[in-house]
């Protein structure tokens, strides 16, 4: 079965990159440094701290793996002219027709969405129903918590 490309924008290629160095290299290494701590107290069948230690390993390395697989299957999204249509990697102004509220979001593959920065994941109910859309139309977003209209007021 293939695996599922991971879409990223450069930046947060480049963000994956660095969290993977940072875990392959100085999380390895205090998770090491706690291993040997835990050994040198003895009796490992009663040593939480090596117990501990050695989950905390098993976590990590999971972590690396599954950060490997998806710089391995990453495609990397170039926006380089704005065909005026949303795409990922696009920035776009929409307002709330309900609530009259205005908002601006970047659409971004799900690795890297971050709602809490206004970067909105492109499998997400609003970010799916942007997704090649130009400004002037009006979107309805079924989420979970009902539907919502959505005037698309600029692409950029």
């Amino acid at each position: 079965m293939a695996e599922k490309k991971t879409m990223l924008t450069q930046e947060g290629y480049d963000k994956l990159v660095e969290k993977l160095e940072y875990m392959k290299s100085v999380r390895r290494m205090e998770i090491s440094e706690r291993l040997k701590a835990a050994i040198a107290l003895g009796d490992l069948s009663e040593n939480s701290e090596y117990d501990d230690a050695k989950n905390e390993q098993g976590r990590l390395e999971s972590e690396i793996s599954e950060l490997e697989a998806k710089l391995r299957t990453s495609d990397i999204i170039h926006v380089t002219e704005s065909t005026g249509k949303v795409v990922i990697g696009s920035t776009v102004v929409v307002r709330d027709v309900e609530l009259d509220e205005q908002e601006t979001y970047m659409i971004v593959g799900s690795t890297e969405a971050d709602p809490e920065n206004n970067k909105i994941s492109d499998e997400s109910p609003l970010g799916m129903a942007l997704l090649n859309q130009t400004a002037g139309v009006t979107v309805q977003v079924h989420a979970p918590g009902g539907v919502f209209d959505f005037e698309l007021l600029e692409v950029k």
